[in-house]
């Protein structure tokens, strides 16, 4: 095992990392450079760090030599030590591992090396040591999409192991002593941060922040900072220009009993990171002294904070949010302490180390992972209907080696990796990606667009090359057109998935031409309905076509009925064929006065921002300001629907799928929806929901009156409805997927 220093001679978490997992593994012997004076006798110490640069690399290139002679793996922590012995021709026959614990070069820059010379030449050591490893290793999705978007590692390679920790070491203990020994006022709120002094831990937004709070946390609360760092005298003056000497207490570098006393002493740990976080171990040691931890939204931090508490996570450098929420757990809202520690339980040492020796098994017995290797294209990375079907199919996808690629960045992106799901983002020419499908006239696209669309092409196939999938899946229409293309050119099979109407009532009739003709080209189709696989292929279903729907889970919230008024609500994306505007003007018809109550929650995506403004005028000239509610963009969309009686649904074209029917029926409302497209084939007439004639108005408003006046017909429609969404949950889909894929893959064996 290839290090750098020795914890704690060398202070950080990459040493810290190292030195617990060959503690670990103790069939395995270690090379690092010193001091290192507890290190054990399989650990090899050569030079030492403040060693000139030369004679470091030249006593540690040949102590690896030496130390892998009878090595069957090689595992690596650090790109600068492990270059000369990975690259050279002693260690060409064992396989290579390597830990990816952060970027090298770029966290040279955030530390103030403006160099450009040395970021290329570290840059370029460290993509040349990565790319020859036949095996990876980092802490969270958040690193893996930086190894496989900057690094061009390929996905396939990377696992993501959250770090352990030492759950003897790091306990709850005596939390009264730990605050006496302290010199602690045993009723006092206390914050703890434990982090190098350096720009990119952010400590400095948390005093900030801190200086916000501090008039209104309770008595004798106090902000303890412990680490080392080049900012140490800087934030010890920012301390004082502030005027919170009282409060916050720089204690530096404390031994590991010490450290245990401010973890114990705490109510609650701050890691107000702002680059470059891996994962954020002390994360779990603060746990596991029972501990919760406020973080920031940068790297690892979200996956290591997120599973107990997703609001103890908080935007980067965001001083107000971060000392709003250092406020709200002074008022108790935290996990509590026995949560904490059940938490970090989860992430032991001994599991860990049990990881990394069963891949080391199948490395040297040259095993591979024999699932398929799927590609999945999507042009935006926006939560939009198609995204969000994606998002939540992936993660129960288990006979499938999976890898996205989106065209843009965006929350789907940081979703799909907090899910677990490797991610990366190719991007797209903004004109390109935003060209609305309406621009598509007579005529074709602009040379333009087909000159950016090829150039993309170009760019796609160059990574797919190197990525090597099986399967490629393409996620929306602009992903299946460049997506067809590069795929044909490098005889890679594709499947094409439909989400849209490909009928001149949804699209203008050359883009329709141009995917119909394009369509043939996939080696397999699949939508996500009847009538929208109709507008593509015509009403027979043919060889390699598959209709699969979209999928839902269960909200995981109860209905917030009040037993007052009926409120109705829509939800998704602004846009004129949703027919918001048709919702109001039914319900303004339905109660032109009363208590009933409408809610509108969305927003428009993609340039539909004037519609937006005549949908609020309309409910002004309508007369029902007061009685609607625009709520905007909500992610959480369950919330939102916990709030409604009833959900309507209101497309003015036919809808291809309609997935917010599916969630709402999922939510146990009854539903309202038009008599077409995708949602006639989900609703059941008077079961599951009910249908009204598809954009009338009138028709609406009667079935919204009907259900005003019936709460026991609501009842049972949105109790069976929820009971009907069971063949959607997104195991089930995801299990007709990988039919799929076994079915393309077995055709193109065949040819």
């Amino acid at each position: 095992m290839l290090g750098m220093g020795w914890f704690p001679a060398t202070l950080g978490g990459l040493d810290r990392y190292y030195r617990s997992l060959l503690e670990h593994l103790p069939e395995a012997r270690g090379v690092v450079i010193g001091p290192a004076g507890d290190a054990p006798p399989s650990v090899r110490v050569v030079a030492a760090q403040d060693s000139a640069l030369p004679k470091r690399l030249l006593s540690y290139w040949l102590a690896a030599r030496r130390a892998s002679k009878s090595a069957e793996v090689v595992d690596s922590h650090f790109a600068l030590y492990a270059a000369a012995p990975l690259l050279s021709r002693s260690l060409r026959g064992q396989p290579k591992v390597f830990h990816f614990q952060g970027p090298w070069a770029q966290e040279n820059v955030a530390a103030g090396d403006g160099s450009r010379i040395r970021f290329v030449l570290r840059r370029a050591l460290e993509r040349r040591v990565l790319r020859g490893a036949d095996a990876h290793i980092v802490l969270s999705s958040a690193f893996r999409r930086v190894i496989v978007e900057d690094y061009r590692v390929v996905p396939w390679h990377v696992n993501v192991w959250a770090p352990g920790v030492a759950l003897d070491v790091f306990t709850p203990g005596d939390r009264s002593g730990a605050r006496a020994r302290l010199g602690l006022d045993p009723e006092a709120f206390v914050t703890v941060c434990v982090r190098r002094l350096v720009p990119r831990m952010g400590v400095r937004s948390l005093i900030d922040a801190w200086a916000r709070i501090a008039d209104e946390l309770p008595a004798s609360s106090v902000l303890l900072i412990v680490g080392e760092g080049p900012l140490r005298a800087d934030l010890a003056e920012r301390v004082a220009q502030l005027g919170l000497s009282a409060g916050v207490r720089m204690l530096g570098r404390v031994s590991d009993e010490e450290l245990l006393d401010v973890y114990r002493a705490a109510d609650v740990a701050a890691v107000p990171t702002v680059a470059f976080e891996g994962y954020g171990l002390v994360v779990l040691e603060a746990a596991a002294c029972g501990t919760p931890s406020i973080v920031s939204d940068v790297g690892g931090l979200p996956e290591a904070a997120t599973p107990l508490d997703r609001s103890l996570v908080v935007a980067p450098g965001d001083t107000e949010a971060l000392g709003e929420r250092i406020r709200a757990a002074s008022h108790g809202a935290l996990p509590s302490r026995a949560a904490a520690r059940a938490y970090a339980e989860r992430f032991a040492w001994p599991a860990v180390a049990e990881r990394h020796r069963d891949l080391y098994r199948r490395l040297i017995a040259g095993e591979r992972d024999e699932r398929p290797r799927v590609v999945y294209l999507d042009h935006v990375a926006r939560l939009s209907g198609g995204e969000i079907a994606l998002l939540r199919v992936l993660p129960h996808l288990r006979r499938v080696n999976a890898h996205v690629i989106l065209g843009e960045e965006g929350p789907l992106a940081d979703r799909l990796a907090q899910a677990g799901v490797s991610v990366e983002v190719l991007p797209i020419a903004a004109s390109l990606r935003d060209l609305r499908r309406e621009s598509v006239r007579v005529g074709g696209a602009s040379p333009v667009a087909v000159w950016q669309t090829l150039a993309y092409v170009v760019r796609l196939a160059r990574r797919l090359r190197r990525l090597r999938p099986d399967i490629v899946h393409t996620n929306s229409l602009k992903a299946g057109v460049y997506g067809i293309l590069a795929c044909r050119a490098l005889g890679i099979p594709v499947v094409w998935h439909v989400r849209d109407r490909i009928s001149a009532d949804y699209i203008p009739r050359p883009a329709v031409r141009l995917i119909r003709a394009l369509v043939r080209l996939a080696d397999g189709l699949v939508a996500n309905s009847t009538s929208t696989l109709e507008t593509v292929s015509g009403a027979a279903r043919q060889s390699g076509q598959w209709v699969i729907s979209d999928s839902v889970e269960l909200s995981p919230y109860p209905r917030e009925a009040d037993g007052g008024a009926t409120t109705f609500g829509m939800l998704g994306r602004i846009a004129p064929w949703k027919g918001q505007d048709l919702f109001l003007r039914a319900f303004a018809a339905a109660f032109p006065d009363g208590e009933e109550r409408a809610v509108v929650v969305g927003a428009p995506m993609f340039g539909e921002e004037d519609y937006e403004r005549e949908v609020h005028q309309l409910a002004a000239s309508l007369g029902l300001t007061g009685r609607v509610e625009f709520r905007g963009f909500r992610e959480d969309i369950w919330r939102e629907l916990a709030r409604f009686d009833v959900l309507v649904h209101a497309s003015v074209i036919p809808e291809p799928f309609g997935q917010v029917v599916l969630e709402g029926m999922a939510a146990g409302l009854a539903v309202l929806a038009p008599d077409e497209g995708g949602p006639a084939a989900v609703i059941a007439d008077g079961e599951t929901g009910r249908l009204f004639r598809s954009r009338d108005a009138g028709s609406l408003a009667a079935a919204m009156r009907e259900l005003s006046e019936d709460g026991s017909a609501r009842e049972r429609l949105g109790a069976s409805a929820r009971g009907a969404v069971e063949p959607y949950r997104p195991d089930a889909v995801a299990g007709r997927l990988e039919e799929v894929y076994d079915c393309v893959l077995g055709a193109a064996a065949r040819d």
